[in-house]
């Protein structure tokens, strides 16, 4: 596809897509009121919901800028920031945006460059970053289009009571035959027990995330090299029906409903034996104020079937969008957000294990968070590292990325297909249904790039 051509249709998709964001982008707040103000979007999970609470007495008391924030779900986060940033409606002057969206966003100038305010603050200590972070959140010249605040891959979380209690031992690298036998065994609903909580709610960056890497340890994918669509191919149908049969006969209830805060918050009060999601939220599971199951939790490496490793790779990032009149101000805030000096604080006001980690080697070394993150800190860093977006299953890929496809076409894609998935897990419809659907339009967006 030329390159105005695509520019103009990933344009167009982000539009599309984002209708049912969560209210108008009317306005322009970002670049009006004081010049001390700022407006932050964000994704609601609880590393930013610490940020929120620390940033008044910190932040805003040592340079005198306010932050107002917004705080939505991830779907309604992605419909919202899609919106505004697409439409250069300024309403926010920094927002969480993810790995997926930063490149596209880059190619299309809509967000600053943050690599020459970065090295050049010798305070910040850019080369700190993780290099997969790094990498996540550049554009094609090599430069970082936003600022990793947390970053994370995928492991499987279980609740080490619940395994003794059954007398089951769960292995470093467990296989998904492994998992669903555990399920099996521990899913107990006459005491509100699932064997497992997976996420079932649609969204390409909900359902989806967890269920691609299913897909790609079973040897599908959504596009092989040539984009030729694979989506109702065998491997992509077996790793999805196993997938819905799992959650269905072990999972939580109201599974299609699911995402990732229901799943943190089934698992943390004790209510699953399992679950596989984001490395992320292993700090929440941690902190006694927050979960039941603290200092009981064992964390070993994402099921695999035919891969050797599986987990994803994300950041959840703070970007400054193009049009912003504030960009001293709201780079004054990302730098703050992402400094070594911030998990610092973190640790010191609110705990170590919710310190926002993965993005930052030198974390790893302070003996406060070591201590307090021993349960998850090694297969976190392993996770890591050992995921691939260039080639997360059997095949070549023509298009980066281990959840997700990175093209703009993705995320309607992925959140159609997800839609359709979640209703085979609610019982409205066949999973060989939903694949035959979801080929056609992968079909669609193949003709793009052939």
């Amino acid at each position: 596809m030329p390159k105005k051509l695509a520019i103009a249709a990933t344009a167009l998709l982000f539009l599309t897509t984002a209708c049912s964001g969560a209210g108008s982008t009317g306005g322009s707040s970002g670049g009006g009121g004081s010049d001390n103000t700022i407006t932050a979007l964000m994704v609601g999970n609880p590393q930013m919901e610490d940020i929120q609470k620390l940033t008044a007495d910190n932040f805003t008391k040592q340079t005198g800028i306010t932050v107002k924030f917004t705080i939505l779900p991830e779907n309604e986060l992605r419909d919202k920031v899609t919106q505004d940033v697409a439409n250069q409606g300024g309403q926010y002057d920094v927002a969480t945006v993810g790995a997926y969206e930063v490149p596209i966003w880059a190619k299309n100038n809509w967000l600053h460059e943050l690599s020459t305010q970065a090295q050049a603050d010798a305070s910040y200590d850019a080369a700190d970053l993780l290099k997969p972070m790094v990498q996540a959140v550049s554009g094609e010249d090599g430069k970082m289009y936003a600022a990793p605040f947390y970053g994370e891959s995928s492991f499987l979380m279980y609740n080490k009571d619940l395994f003794a209690a059954k007398g089951l031992t769960m292995p470093d690298h467990p296989t998904w035959a492994q998992v669903a036998d555990f399920a099996a065994k521990l899913n107990d609903k006459s005491k509100g027990v699932a064997g497992i909580c997976l996420r079932g709610l649609p969204g390409w960056g909900e359902l989806f995330a967890p269920l691609t890497t299913v897909v790609n340890t079973y040897g599908g994918t959504w596009f092989e090299k040539d984009w030729t669509p694979k989506v109702n191919a065998p491997e992509f149908t077996a790793a999805t029906q196993f997938y819905v049969d799992l959650v269905k006969k072990y999972g939580e209830s109201g599974a299609p409903q699911a995402g990732f805060t229901e799943c943190l918050n089934t698992f943390g009060q004790g209510k699953a034996a399992m679950w596989y999601d984001a490395t992320s939220a292993a700090g929440t599971l941690e902190d006694p104020k927050a979960s039941k199951v603290s200092g009981k939790v064992g964390y070993v490496y994402a099921p695999v079937n035919k891969t050797e490793y599986s987990g994803w790779l994300w950041t959840w990032a703070w970007a400054m969008p193009k049009t912003t009149k504030k960009a001293d101000p709201a780079w004054k805030f990302i730098s703050w957000a992402t400094s070594k000096d911030y998990e610092k604080l973190v640790g010191e006001k609110l705990g170590w294990s919710r310190v926002p980690s993965g993005k930052r080697t030198s974390t790893y070394s302070i003996p406060e968070y070591k201590d307090s993150a021993k349960a998850f800190a090694d297969v976190t860093l392993g996770s890591i590292e050992h995921a691939n977006p260039q080639n997360p299953g059997l095949q070549p890929r023509p298009a980066l990325g281990v959840q997700y496809v990175g093209i703009p076409e993705f995320s309607d894609l992925g959140t159609k297909v997800s839609q359709e998935v979640s209703a085979a897990i609610a019982g409205s419809t066949t999973v060989d249904k939903a694949l035959a659907d979801g080929q056609k339009q992968a079909e669609d967006v193949a003709k793009n790039y052939k």
